[in-house]
């Protein structure tokens, strides 16, 4: 927290912080101890709030009424990585839960009046271009606030870079200007009143296989809002509830 706060502090003296618990599964513990970590994070000064991203089959009632008693008093989101809403594909990746797992942590999240995030992966094995933008109308139809998109990457150890070793036919890797275009048809099809919080996820350099676009994040968001104006296009303008 210290770390965090002394990056951004120089440049924003008024800042207001949210404690993000980001990598791995932040909910995978005993209460009590989620407990105590959640509450020294909040305990911080200038923290008004949380942001935990876990997955959508590690979450219990409990926890989530637990949340729900934060919700009243601070800023609370549970960001669930969905990855895919087509259950062939979360079985091939090993994924661990259908998609029925993940709407129903969703739902029983935002029924608490907690705010929900969500990832999506665009280009997994076996995803045809209709098939990543159905995800975009089933995803409309969720009470998420907010949702980070992000381009497949084949990272170095993993299963996936030894598949794509012996199957390279199983994957599509995009270019670059191929993806801008994927990710403004499926923004186009996203409900308008659901956050885009981030169109691609970059792995470190040492680590990352394929795609090598060599943009940034920002410059990868000015590329996308360029082609936007391009194409007259914007979020939901094909959205049907």
């Amino acid at each position: 927290m210290e770390e965090g706060i002394a990056f951004f502090h120089h440049k924003y003296k008024a800042q207001l912080y949210l404690a993000y618990f980001q990598s791995y599964t932040n909910t995978y513990d005993s209460l009590n101890n989620l407990k105590a970590i959640y509450e020294e994070a909040l305990s911080y000064p200038n923290v008004i709030g949380l942001v935990v991203g876990t997955r959508p089959d590690c979450v219990s009632e409990e926890l989530l009424d637990y949340f729900a008693g934060l919700a009243k008093k601070y800023y609370v989101m549970i960001e669930y990585g969905i990855e895919s809403t087509r259950d062939e594909t979360l079985l091939f990746i090993n994924r661990g839960h259908d998609y029925a797992c993940a709407e129903k942590a969703i739902r029983d999240t935002a029924s608490r009046g907690i705010r929900v995030g969500a990832h999506i992966i665009l280009g997994l094995p076996g995803e045809e271009r209709e098939t990543i933008l159905s995800h975009a109308d089933i995803l409309s139809q969720l009470p998420i606030s907010v949702l980070k998109i992000h381009q497949l990457q084949l990272v170095r150890g993993t299963k996936m870079a030894l598949q794509f070793i012996e199957h390279p036919e199983w994957f599509h890797l995009y270019t670059a200007n191929e993806y801008i275009d994927l990710a403004i048809d499926f923004v186009e099809r996203m409900n308008p009143d659901i956050a885009i919080e981030r169109f691609v996820s970059q792995s470190p350099k040492e680590l990352l296989i394929a795609p090598e676009w060599g943009l940034k994040n920002f410059e990868f968001t000015a590329k996308i809002e360029k082609r936007l104006t391009e194409r007259n296009a914007w979020q939901g303008r094909l959205f049907s509830k």
